[in-house]
């Protein structure tokens, strides 16, 4: 089979104590990327119990959100709210999918 022979240090996996410490760095290493994971989780369990929460901050609010909504079913298009809020047409179809629109528009001809 193919073995291990490190030139700098003592490694050689071709020999019982070569494949030994082998395993037992490989155990370290596992160990500590464990170690880093539960150290992880812990930190964001803390902030997110001081009230922190994680991720980009949204480029509308919640009333901006509602805003563009009611503008795009009032028959304004996704390109006027880009322009209107200062954002990507990507982000207007976040907050405004098509499927949405529609359901908007359904309900607005069945109040009339």
């Amino acid at each position: 089979g193919i073995h291990f022979h490190s030139l700098t240090d003592a490694i050689d996996t071709s020999t019982s104590a070569g494949r030994f410490f082998f395993h037992v760095m490989s155990a370290l290493a596992q160990m500590e990327r464990e170690l880093i994971v539960e150290r992880t989780k812990a930190g964001l369990a803390a902030a997110r119990s001081r009230g922190r929460i994680g991720g980009r901050p949204q480029s509308l609010s919640f009333a901006q959100q509602q805003e563009a909504q009611k503008l795009l079913a009032n028959g304004h298009s996704r390109k006027q709210l880009a322009l209107l809020y200062g954002i990507s047409l990507t982000s207007i179809y976040k907050y405004c999918p098509a499927d949405r629109a529609t359901q908007t528009d359904q309900s607005a001809s069945d109040e009339k």
